[in-house]
Order: structure tokens, then C-alpha cells, then sequence
């Protein structure tokens, strides 16, 4: 199949499973440079050896087909990348496709593969999910680990799986960590909590429907200091970010847009991380308070509908799309996000987080929103949408 523009910046063949994947250039593939669409590390030597989930991917039988594009340095919402190109979006190609993981989102999307490697420092892994229509899972932090990832040092960051179908994704999780297993029976459905926060009517509503269609309680609760943490979780990834890319920042090859943002957040002050720190502290134990009476929480992965590329490519930027997907990179939480059915021509994404560890309880969740059982076999069909009544 041809690849949708600039989706791969790599072709491979590693591996001999039936199963493709693709792979973040923000991660160590041996013998291939690890450039994260910049135009500074465009002669960086290769690496020496696999990144600690790339080792697993291929002990577990899969098959790595290419290293996916990505917004230049993992750091940027929209996907866009004035050197490497920028991914088709290829469910929605009017819209951006997303980022950090742009190009892993596209590719499972487009059918290039049926697992994307990504990295969610921010929301990287579920904005582009979003964006692209596929699933998207940021593990517990800390549950893969990020050996040969770039940046080195995160206290934010997770690798996780992208797909077009759940049950691959969940499959792709037990294999490449075994104290993943989500094939405990179902049972009673989960008791679930839907968050009130501040959205889209179209995608709050698109939400509820889903909830209502499969018997949970759509009543919405509480959860103090989102806002705090999305404030706190920029603090952090700024600071963090900038000590990991100042050696760039002089470079004079980087995009404008990560370029300012940078020196933006090389203003980030020591108080700022502080602050940061104890709203980390204060917002992790609220969200394991609402966990204590609630198996899972539920509430839209993106607050609006995601900019138009054109709009993305005149200049416009909107960080606010992780507004409610970074707050759980803060606390370190599973979360999930699940495509439903498009408004009109719109992604509209359901976001669940569970408690820390309990991934797989996420994922059980998901497949009761989907109506469906566990298949006995990773399934490539993709183009699932959970549909209110299915």
C-alpha cells in the first residue's frame, strides 16, 4: 500500500509476525539514527542498540515495517513538521493529524499497520488518536519502560500502542508486558464516573449517548483542580523539555513554532515547578479518591474539535487541545481514548482513566462500551467506531 504523505520517515523489515508495527522516531531502533523530525540531529549517528520496547515488540513476534514522523521533538499538539512534512490525517484530511505522535496515529489509521509505537507526555498518544480516529492507550507511568526514548529524563512520559482495532491494541499490551491481562470475564458492568468538565455541546453530547447506550450512569462528578493541572503539567513539560533540547536551541535548524516554545520554557522558574510539583501531589490524590467509588472515569479526550490543517499551516496553534488529557499525565494514570462516531466530519473521541496500574481494567471497559467479547485473535479490520445502541 502507499504510504499517505510523510506518514513514515523509515521503511523497515525487522521482524517475521504477521502483525505490523510502526515505531516514533523518538525511539532507538538499531542501526537507524533517532532524528525526532529535527533538522538538528539530521546526522546524529545511529543508534547501537533497541530501545527497551522495541526489544519486546520483537521478541513477541511482531514485525516493525518503518519509524513514524512526529512533531519536531515530541513537542507540538498539532503534528505539523516543516522539515519532515507534515502526516495526512487520513479518516479526517481536512484536519491536522495531531501530535506528538502524528505520524503513528496516520499510520494505523491508514492501514499501514495495526500497531503505532507513540510516546504521551502531554497527551501525545491520545490527541492524534483523536485526531486520526483510532484508539489510543497511555499506560501507567512507569508500566513500559522507556529505555531508548527520547527525551531520556521525563517525569510526564509513557509509551504506549495506537491502533484501529481494541482488541489488537489489548493484545499488542499483554505482549509486550505480562502482567497485563485483560481477559478476565466481564461480569457486572464497571462502575463508572463521568467527569464534568468543559466541552464541545456536540462532543459532551456524543459522550453521554454513548454512556446512556450501554447502561452507565452518565451523571457527571467532579474533579477538583483540572485547570491546576493542566497548568501544572505545562510547567513541568517545559522545563523538562528544555533541559533535555537546549543543546538545539542554538542550532538555527529548528521549526519556529518549537523554536518559540523553547525559549518560552526557558522562562520556566524554579517557583513555577514548585508550584507544579504540589498541584502533582494534590491532584493525584483526588483523582485516587474519585477511583476509590468509581472502576473507571469517562469524559472527552479533546475539548473542540481539532483545527483544520489550514488553519494549523497559517499559523494558529492550540496547546488547550490537551486540556483534558494532560492532567493525567501529571497524576501518572491509565487513560484511554476510544473514536466515536464522527459529527459530521468531525472526530469525537471518549477518553476512560482508571487507577494506577489497573490498564487493563481501562481496556475492559472500553470493550464493554463496544458491546464485544475478546477475540481469540488480534483482528486488522479496523474502522471500529463505539456507536450509541451497538
Amino acid at each position: 500500500m502507499k504510504s499517505p504523505k510523510s506518514v513514515l520517515v523509515q521503511s523497515l523489515d525487522l521482524g517475521t509476525g504477521p502483525v505490523r508495527v510502526v515505531v516514533k522516531d523518538s525511539i532507538d531502533i538499531a542501526g537507524q539514527p533517532t532524528r525526532a523530525g529535527c533538522e538538528a540531529l539530521a546526522e546524529v549517528p545511529a543508534a547501537t542498540r533497541h530501545a527497551a520496547i522495541v526489544e519486546r515488540t520483537l521478541a513477541a513476534g511482531y514485525r516493525i515495517v518503518g519509524k513514524a514522523n512526529l512533531h519536531e521533538l515530541a513537542f507540538g499538539m498539532s503534528g505539523l513538521n516543516a522539515w519532515t512534512g507534515t502526516p495526512d490525517n487520513p479518516r479526517f484530511p481536512a484536519l491536522i493529524p495531531g501530535g506528538s505522535s502524528s505520524g503513528s496515529a496516520a499510520a494505523v489509521a491508514a492501514g499501514l499497520a495495526e500497531i503505532g509505537i507513540g510516546t504521551d507526555t502531554g497527551g501525545s498518544i491520545r490527541v492524534p488518536a483523536a485526531c486520526c480516529g483510532v484508539y489510543g492507550l497511555k499506560p501507567t507511568f512507569g508500566r513500559l519502560d522507556r529505555r531508548g526514548v527520547m527525551p531520556a529524563h521525563s517525569s510526564l512520559d509513557c509509551v504506549g500502542p495506537l491502533s484501529a482495532d481494541l482488541d489488537t491494541l489489548i493484545a499488542f499490551m499483554a505482549a509486550v508486558d505480562p502482567t497485563f491481562d485483560a481477559t478476565a470475564a466481564g461480569g457486572a458492568p464497571p462502575r463508572l464516573g463521568a467527569l464534568d468538565v468543559d466541552a464541545d455541546p456536540a462532543i459532551h453530547g456524543a459522550v453521554a449517548a454513548c454512556l446512556e447506550s450501554a447502561g452507565l450512569d452518565a451523571t457527571t462528578r467532579s474533579l477538583p483542580l483540572m485547570d491546576e493541572a493542566y497548568a501544572a503539567g505545562m510547567a513541568l513539560i517545559n522545563r523538562e523539555t528544555y533541559l533535555a533540547c537546549r543543546p538545539w536551541l542554538e542550532s538555527g535548524f529548528l521549526g519556529a513554532d518549537v523554536e518559540r516554545r523553547l525559549r518560552a520554557a526557558a522562562e520556566t522558574t524554579d517557583a513555577e515547578v514548585r508550584e507544579a510539583e504540589a498541584v502533582r501531589r494534590a491532584f493525584t490524590a483526588a483523582v485516587d479518591r474519585l477511583l476509590e467509588t468509581h472502576a473507571v472515569l469517562a469524559l472527552p479526550t479533546l475539548p473542540h474539535f481539532p483545527l483544520t490543517r489550514a488553519a494549523a499551516e497559517g499559523g494558529q496553534q492550540d496547546l488547550t487541545i490537551s486540556a483534558l488529557v494532560r492532567p493525567f499525565n501529571l497524576s501518572g494514570h491509565p487513560a484511554l481514548s476510544l473514536p466515536l462516531a464522527p459529527d459530521r466530519d468531525r472526530p469525537v473521541s471518549l477518553q476512560l482513566v482508571g487507577r494506577r496500574g489497573d490498564d487493563a481494567g481501562v481496556c475492559r471497559a472500553a470493550r464493554h462500551l463496544l458491546g464485544t467479547r475478546p477475540a481469540a485473535t488480534p483482528t486488522t479490520t479496523g474502522d471500529a467506531y463505539v456507536q450509541p445502541g451497538r
